[in-house]
């Protein structure tokens, strides 16, 4: 689809958002669809917490998920039947909170740019995106599956910037930022690609020594808050367009299915465990080194 000229000659300010217990409450959706699956097969309702810490927060390949579930209770159904429930009961509890909602609508009014960055496979991610209505307000989004690429790969920004019609030239990172809740792909991610991040703690402490998000926050709507106010405004360097969502279909030819994940200015001064958590950078974040370079 044709890009405005205009858009070419202006900075465009790109935010690029996770999909899973970012943009939509990936976990409760998939206690919801547990606790549903116990009462229909009439197993215990204490198991739910069982389930749901063998769920990882979905990067336990479903596989294992569900082969534990069937040999725990003795099911007789096949891996295929029970992926297939499992897959309709969660993205039908799935939903986007109307504060994120309302957080995008602020960002695009701002004069960003939107699009999803999610590790997955195509059709369910895309189904989550369409049944939640988040495809009318992004302006693209990139599946690991069908872009042949995930997250930590700086490549599948860079598609993401490319959907988005920010070319890849130059400086492009400069105004561009990765909001996600997963340290190794969202902001490792975000780090060797040169991108400002926002992490969603969650209440959790800071995992990695290697790497370190520039901002922290406990929740979408409160990561969106502070890019906008850490960032010049973006509404005088281009016209505020309608959501485009240009890209349904990917731009790379129909992939063989690749490995994926099954798949505040401060920190806020909440319950946010303050002791483990580094302190967030200022400015752009450095090219990533591991910690360990130089060592022998």
């Amino acid at each position: 689809m044709h890009v405005p000229l205009s858009w070419h000659h202006a900075r465009m300010p790109l935010l690029l958002m996770d999909l899973d217990n970012t943009l939509l409450p990936r976990d409760a959706a998939f206690r919801a669809w547990a606790q549903d699956f116990l009462a229909e097969h009439a197993l215990p309702v204490e198991d739910l917490d069982w389930v749901a810490t063998l769920d990882g927060s979905g990067y336990v390949p479903r596989a294992t998920v569900l082969g534990a579930m069937r040999r725990r209770y003795g099911l007789d159904a096949s891996l295929d039947s029970l992926l297939a429930h499992y897959r309709r009961g969660i993205n039908a509890h799935i939903h986007c909170p109307a504060s994120h909602v309302a957080a995008l609508r602020a960002a695009r009014s701002s004069g960003w740019t939107l699009c999803i960055v999610s590790n997955g496979g195509t059709l369910p991610q895309l189904d989550k995106i369409r049944r939640t209505g988040l495809a009318a307000l992004v302006d693209a989004w990139v599946i690991s599956e069908e872009a042949r690429c995930a997250k930590p790969d700086p490549q599948i920004f860079q598609i993401a910037a490319h959907r988005c019609g920010v070319p890849t030239t130059g400086d492009w990172s400069a105004e561009a930022w990765m909001v996600g809740d997963h340290a190794p792909a969202d902001i490792a991610g975000a780090t060797v690609s040169g991108l400002h991040s926002v992490w969603l703690h969650h209440g959790r402490p800071w995992p990695e020594l290697g790497y370190r998000p520039t901002l922290c926050a406990s929740d979408l709507p409160e990561a969106v808050a502070m890019v906008l106010s850490a960032s010049p405004s973006a509404a005088d360097a281009r016209p505020v367009p309608p959501a485009r969502t240009r890209f349904a279909t990917p731009l790379l030819p129909p992939p063989h299915v690749p490995p994926s994940y099954t798949g505040q200015p401060h920190m806020a001064q909440s319950h946010m465990p303050q002791p483990h958590m580094p302190q967030p950078l200022r400015g752009r974040p450095p090219v990533y080194r591991p910690a360990s370079a130089g060592a022998a």
